[in-house]
Parts: structure tokens; C-alpha cells; sequence
């Protein structure tokens, strides 16, 4: 038996152990782990010095590096996730729908854990300990599987979660981090369907395609996020200003971040040499169409490539629209089906604008960077699905769990017909006797 296989089945059966859990005992649990990472934060430091170090001497800058980089008020930011968590309610054991049918049988839909969760990411370290919380929350066993630029800090960080699972009494294979960073057993990982229950790529474009192509068992994902704010005719075009420059410069380097304005007609010679000079004050290189070119100086001529691109930068797509249908008509060609924005003060145009498109979450005179777990109130966040499975937008504790069916009835059965012409049917001997 291979070692990934071994791994893997040590932490299916400690999910038996956390699936039993108590919301009392799983709230401790949180406390604890919290506790534990701010006990043993000069040593997540110093292993994310390492890391940091590695990283740049490779290369590694801009979105990647920023994602990387621990210090006290990340890690404090960390632990204090895991105490929202441990307030969350509990999604273990709640009865979501109850009815009577007319022949008296009683049926639940009641949430239970998934069971075994892989988790691949990279460069997060704040995924090993989010990633955790939230499955032992749902009552689920972890798997995480980190990439090797973070892979000093993740240690470091499941070091101390697996301090908190041993003073609980619990194994430490609930919360699994895999050391063997090599992609033959990421793969393997990923084909083991008899064990695994559903995966979540968080990372790259390249990693979550990778993971896609690869699995045998479910996937969450997200390729990427490409965010879009309209400012419509009827926008308050200074509350469309701070959106703006919220959205695109407080951390241009997450998924949440916004990639393309689109800016009505109407308004574009009022909004457009505003929102220009705030957002280049802010370091942000303008892409823009004709229009856009005229009106903000400065900007540079924009492809079609760049209205489909995540920079994950201080870049901005701008693109002036004729009306609300055509700025629909873009996000509908170019969206990543992530998060949508509209600024208006039209409440019909708004109800268009969240009716005609799909994405996970659309938002009304509000930004962008609200499209997270933790601004949304699910806690610490495990990934954001834009796939329509069981799951669509962020994701917390209760995305990892699913419902079943529970039937209580008094000897009900389905055909009595049946049962009384069987009961009264003569016994045949065995013709083999």
C-alpha cells in the first residue's frame, strides 16, 4: 500500500472520531487551535522567514509573494478566524426541511459531514489553518496539500493545530499535511475515490486545471475571478468612485479584486477623468477602448485579451458602454461567473443587472471585496465555487456538508397488496432438499 494511500485511510477513520463531535466540543476544539497558533507564532514566523527567503530567491514577486508573507498581524488574523469559526453555528445534524406524507411516513433532510476532504493550495499558509477549522467544524477529516514555496510555514502551523487535536484526545490524522510534494502524488491523491469526498484546488489557473483534469473524485473550483463594476447613468458617480478604488487598489493581488470597469455612455465624460486620477495617484495602469483614451489621460489602448484577463495587479480593464444590455452582453462573454457589481441608485436597473447575470455573487452599490467568507458571515472561508454543484460562491462549514434523507415511520410499506398475497401464499418444499 502506497503511502498517500495509507494517509489517506488513517484520515477517513479519524473522521469517524470527528464526525461524533459535540458543538461544544468542537467549539473548544476551535479555542484551543487558535490558542495554539498564537503560542506558537514566533515559530510560524521564523518558518515563513524561510519560506519568504526561498521564494524571492526564486523569483517568486507581486501576487504570489504577498500571499505568502506572514507576520503578527496575519497570524493574530488567523487565529482570530478559527474563533469566528467556533461561533458559527453548528451544520452538523440540522434538519433543513420536515414533512409528513399522506401515508403518515415522516422525512427529515438533515446536514451530515461529507466525510474526507483534500484541500490543494498554494502559497496560502492561512489555508492550512482556515482549511481545518472549517472541515472539523463540519465534522470532516482534512487532507491539505500546500505548495513547496509555503511549505516551512504550513508545517510550522499544523504543528501547533495538532497540538490543540492532541490535548482533545483526537488523531492527528484528522488534520493530514502532506509533506511529499511531488505532483505523481498530488495525482494519486486526487484518483483515490474510495476514500477522498471532495477535493478544493485553491491557487493558480494552471494548479486548479491541473487538478480538474487529474481527479477521479469531485472538485470544487474557481479558475478565476474576473470582477466587473458597471457605473450606470443613475450612479451617485462618488459612491461609484470609492467602489472603485476599494475593488481595485486595497489588494489588487485576490480574486475578489476588480479586473474591468465598464462605465456608461452617459456618464463617462463626468466619471471617467475622476476615477483616472484616483486610481493613477494609486499606481494603477489604465487599458482602455477609444473612448477611454479620450477621456483619461494617460491610458493605454486595450485588447480584446485583456477584458477576459485576471491581472491580479494594479492594471485595469475600462470599456464605455452604450447602456445597461451592453454592459450585461460583456460580463456575460468575458465574466468568470466570480462577482459582479453594479453602482446605481435605479432599483429597477439593479434588479436587471442581479436577474440577468449568473455569477456567484452580484452585488448593489457595494465592493467587490466583500465577496468572501468571512465579510459574508460564513467564518473563515474554505474556496469560493463558481462550478454549480452542491455548492456556488464562498464557502464555509456548512458548504461542507451535504443533506440526507431520514424517514421515520410505524410500519408503513410501500405495496400492503404485495405483503398480504405473500403472507398468504402456501410454502413450497425445497425441490433441491
Amino acid at each position: 500500500m502506497s503511502d498517500i494511500r495509507s494517509l489517506a485511510m488513517a484520515a477517513r477513520d479519524a473522521a469517524s472520531d470527528v464526525a461524533v463531535l459535540s458543538t461544544d466540543a468542537k467549539r473548544a476544539l476551535m479555542m484551543d487551535m487558535a490558542a495554539s497558533l498564537e503560542r506558537h507564532a514566533g515559530e510560524i514566523l521564523a518558518a515563513n522567514a524561510q519560506d519568504m527567503q526561498q521564494a524571492a530567491a526564486k523569483g517568486v514577486q507581486g501576487a504570489m509573494l504577498d500571499r505568502l508573507r506572514l507576520d503578527e498581524a496575519r497570524v493574530a488574523t488567523i487565529a482570530q478566524a478559527l474563533r469566528e469559526v467556533a461561533n458559527l453555528p453548528d451544520p452538523v445534524g440540522v434538519v433543513t426541511r420536515r414533512e409528513t406524507r399522506p401515508n403518515g411516513i415522516g422525512i427529515e433532510r438533515v446536514r451530515i459531514p461529507l466525510g474526507v476532504v483534500a484541500m490543494i493550495y498554494e502559497a496560502r499558509p492561512n489555508v492550512t489553518a482556515d482549511a481545518a477549522a472549517l472541515c472539523l467544524m463540519a465534522g470532516n477529516a482534512v487532507i491539505l496539500r500546500g505548495g513547496s514555496e509555503a511549505i516551512h510555514s504550513n508545517t510550522a502551523i499544523a504543528a501547533a493545530l495538532h497540538d490543540a487535536l492532541s490535548a482533545h484526545g483526537l488523531p492527528a490524522a484528522a488534520v493530514t499535511l502532506l509533506t511529499d510534494l511531488r505532483r505523481e502524488a498530488m495525482v494519486e491523491l486526487l484518483q483515490l475515490a474510495d476514500i477522498i469526498d471532495l477535493a478544493i484546488p485553491r491557487g493558480g489557473e494552471g494548479l486548479i486545471r491541473f487538478v480538474t483534469e487529474h481527479a477521479r473524485v469531485p472538485v470544487i473550483k474557481h479558475y478565476k475571478g474576473v470582477c466587473h463594476l458597471y457605473v450606470d447613468r443613475a450612479a451617485d458617480l462618488e459612491l461609484a468612485l470609492g467602489l472603485l478604488v476599494d475593488g481595485k487598489t486595497s489588494r489588487p493581488g485576490v480574486c475578489n479584486a476588480l479586473e474591468t470597469l465598464l462605465v456608461h455612455r452617459e456618464v463617462a465624460a463626468s466619471f471617467l477623468p475622476l476615477a483616472a486620477k484616483a486610481l493613477q495617484e494609486r499606481g494603477v495602469e489604465l487599458r482602455g477602448d477609444e473612448t477611454v483614451c479620450a477621456l483619461a489621460p494617460g491610458a493605454k489602448p486595450a485588447t480584446e485579451d485583456d477584458y477576459a484577463a485576471e491581472f491580479l495587479d494594479l492594471i485595469l480593464a475600462i470599456r464605455v458602454v452604450d447602456d445597461l444590455e451592453q454592459a450585461i452582453a460583456h460580463i456575460r462573454r468575458h465574466g468568470s461567473d466570480h462577482t459582479e457589481v453594479i453602482a446605481t441608485r435605479d432599483e429597477a436597473t439593479a434588479q436587471r443587472f442581479v436577474q440577468a447575470l449568473r455569477s456567484a455573487v452580484v452585488m448593489v452599490n457595494a465592493s467587490s471585496r466583500f465577496s468572501d467568507g468571512g465579510e459574508l458571515g460564513l467564518g473563515a472561508e474554505i474556496g469560493i465555487s463558481t462550478t454549480r454543484l452542491h455548492a456556488y460562491g464562498p464557502m464555509g462549514a456548512e458548504s461542507l456538508t451535504v443533506e440526507r434523507f431520514v424517514v421515520r415511520g410505524e410500519g408503513q410499506v410501500r405495496h400492503p397488496s404485495s405483503l398480504s398475497a405473500n403472507l398468504s401464499a402456501p410454502v413450497l418444499p425445497d425441490a433441491s432438499a
